[in-house]
């Protein structure tokens, strides 16, 4: 089979790329959630509201919650183009996640009061899923939230909350029924995170980034018109927006860009009096990678074109999600490997770092990938239960 776009699908492509070039002349601005500095912060808002201001935010979604009516492949394209430019797109909660389900299980009323400040970029998002307890077994999660009148009242504890110091909203799993099965009584909240009762704590990753935080509630009050779906069925909910997650178009187009550059690396860098790329097990690993980032963008089409069809993709998002995750760690490993001694020194040695750190950095930031999302074993349980039909263990 060879995939290919429409004509008009490639207009859009090429529009993309000159936007990038134009508005980043360095392209080197950080990715996703990667922003320290609150100058970072206010280019990348800046910078997202440039794009919904053209359609390209969401350009998937119905006109009359902000986006352009275009399909999920316009979608795709604007990720592939965002990830390989290492453009800033922060708010990959609402755009990704959030939206989506909202699509699918949200209110008419929820959806005009949430959905356009998604799309514009007015509004960011964190997700409330992880606990201290309950991370690859998300269902075993406790933090408490009691109906009382026509609130919920929320105790409990979240953790690796990315961008919860600076998001307006959180989207968040709770329990509210404390006697059923684990799966069975957990509702999906939407949460202010100027409500009375949160306190955020900063957890700073080993690149020494403040991209991750703690949440706390204590008695936080969140209307009941945050409910999403029905109580006690968030589940059903929660998990559908991660196979939204798992989709995973932007990490194969970042390892392609990542890939790209190793290779120029290679040709320029030497070895022996000679270019790395005449070593022959140079080649081969990068020959290697090259197949495998290829593999993974067709395995993300695919999950597009499930999601085109207007299907939820369940195994296919899971194949899709241990894949890139496991992919990026080898073609970071494989960066480091190939500079030697140089793959050590971090972005801040302008003399000795190569590649400017890059391949330093994501080798570190890498080694949590497999397990944010949801584990890669945790996706090969998804795999075998779901997708094959193999009994639980």
């Amino acid at each position: 089979m060879e995939f290919r776009f429409t004509p008009e699908q490639e207009v859009l492509r090429q529009q993309l790329r000159e936007f990038f070039k134009q508005e980043l002349p360095d392209d080197r601005q950080l990715a996703e959630d990667e922003v320290d500095s609150e100058g970072e912060w206010q280019f990348v808002r800046q910078f997202q509201k440039k794009l919904a201001s053209r359609g390209w935010l969401v350009p998937h979604w119905p006109k009359q919650y902000g986006g352009a009516d275009l399909g999920i492949m316009e979608q795709v394209i604007m990720r592939e183009e965002t990830a390989y430019h290492r453009a800033p797109l922060l708010d990959i909660f609402g755009v990704n996640m959030l939206g989506p389900v909202l699509m699918m299980f949200g209110s008419e009323e929820q959806k005009q009061e949430f959905l356009p400040g998604i799309a514009s970029a007015e509004v960011t998002w964190c997700q409330g899923y992880s606990e201290p307890a309950a991370g690859s077994d998300l269902a075993s999660l406790q933090t408490r939230a009691v109906r009382d009148g026509d609130d919920y009242v929320v105790n409990g504890q979240k953790i690796w909350t990315t961008n919860a110091h600076r998001a307006e909203w959180m989207f968040m799993l709770a329990r509210t029924d404390p006697e059923a099965p684990k799966h069975k009584g957990i509702s999906f909240l939407i949460v202010p995170m100027s409500s009375p009762g949160i306190t955020v704590q900063p957890l700073i990753n080993m690149t020494d980034r403040h991209g991750f935080n703690e949440v706390f509630f204590e008695d936080v009050r969140v209307s009941a018109k945050g409910l999403v779906g029905d109580e006690n069925r968030g589940w059903y909910v929660g998990a559908a927006l991660l196979d939204f997650e798992r989709s995973s178009i932007g990490n194969a187009a970042a390892s392609r860009r990542s890939l790209d550059e190793l290779v120029q690396y290679c040709r320029e860098g030497s070895g022996n009096g000679r270019p790395l790329i005449a070593e022959t097990v140079v080649r081969n690993r990068l020959a290697e990678i090259a197949i495998e980032t290829e593999m993974g963008r067709f395995l993300s089409y695919r999950v597009a074109s499930i999601q085109a069809r207007g299907e939820v993709p369940n195994m296919e998002a899971s194949v899709a999600k241990v894949y890139h995750s496991e992919l990026s760690q080898r073609l970071a490993g494989t960066g480091v490997e190939i500079m030697g001694l140089y793959g050590q020194v971090r972005p801040e040695s302008k003399k000795w770092a190569r590649l400017r750190g890059e391949f330093t950095m994501s080798y570190m930031m890498t080694l949590g990938i497999s397990i944010a999302g949801g584990t890669s074993e945790i996706q090969r349980n998804i795999i075998a239960q779901r997708g094959l039909g193999l009994p639980r263990g």
